[in-house]
């Protein structure tokens, strides 16, 4: 009876150390199937659908004019121009890279950025800001001469919008700056639009109240004068 006490005791006391011996422990596997990583166990994801859009791009590349600044989200040239297109059955994607306040020179700085859209064609519409500044006409004209030029190696194909100046910046400024439009467009073999607000300014209803920018309305016109410009150009 005492052995089978101490053999029992024994056997509790064995079987103790086996349970409390840490390095024996770290070597059983908690399973027999191997623990998933939870980067490699996740449901595949399936890939995401790119989708293209295969028309040929026109850009219309200025400032605030062609930005539609003031009008009504969705109611800016490149907006009518795009509807324009639609209507009459030409496929182009029109996308607008107006930005308010841009000088000549910052059409410069953003021109890598145009060219990789790889546009058909591109509406350039630049000087306004440079003329309300009093910018040395030389310096306007050697900014949009690059912009010109880049567009032109590229292989795509460009119009010109100008615009003119108020009375009170002097008939001789004035001369020189609307000269630079014909002079380029001469250059450059490029079809030029003299006046983009042309049938806008000076019409009840078509300028905003600081009598610069086109409201919804004229905006449509300047759509129908940008279509006009760049008909010649397109494909169906």
């Amino acid at each position: 009876m005492a052995l089978s006490v101490i053999l029992v005791v024994l056997t509790t006391i064995l079987a103790g150390c086996r349970n409390n011996n840490p390095t024996k422990q770290a070597d059983q596997p908690a399973s027999s199937q191997p623990i998933p990583d939870p980067a490699t166990s996740a449901p595949p994801q399936q890939p995401v659908a790119t989708v293209t859009d295969p028309r040929p791009i026109i850009v219309c590349f200025g400032d605030s004019l062609t930005a539609g600044y003031g009008a009504e989200l969705g109611k800016s040239y490149p907006d009518f121009l795009q509807a324009d297109l639609d209507g009459k059955g030409y496929h182009y994607r029109v996308i607008n890279k107006g930005i308010s306040g841009n000088t000549t020179k910052d059409g410069v700085e953003r021109l890598d950025t145009i060219l990789s859209l790889k546009p058909a064609i591109v509406v350039v519409e630049f000087g306004g800001n440079d003329g309300l500044r009093g910018l040395r006409i030389e310096d306007t004209r050697a900014n949009l001469d690059k912009i010109l030029n880049a567009l032109k190696t590229s292989g795509t194909k460009i119009v010109m919008a100008g615009i003119t100046l108020p009375p009170d910046y002097g008939p001789d400024y004035i001369r020189q700056f609307n000269e630079t439009y014909t002079l380029l467009a001469k250059k450059y073999d490029t079809p030029l639009l003299p006046f983009l607000l042309k049938g806008v300014f000076g019409v009840d209803g078509m300028m905003q109240a600081d009598n610069t920018h086109a409201t919804a309305q004229g905006n449509k016109i300047v759509a129908g004068n940008v279509l006009s410009l760049i008909r010649p150009l397109l494909k169906k």
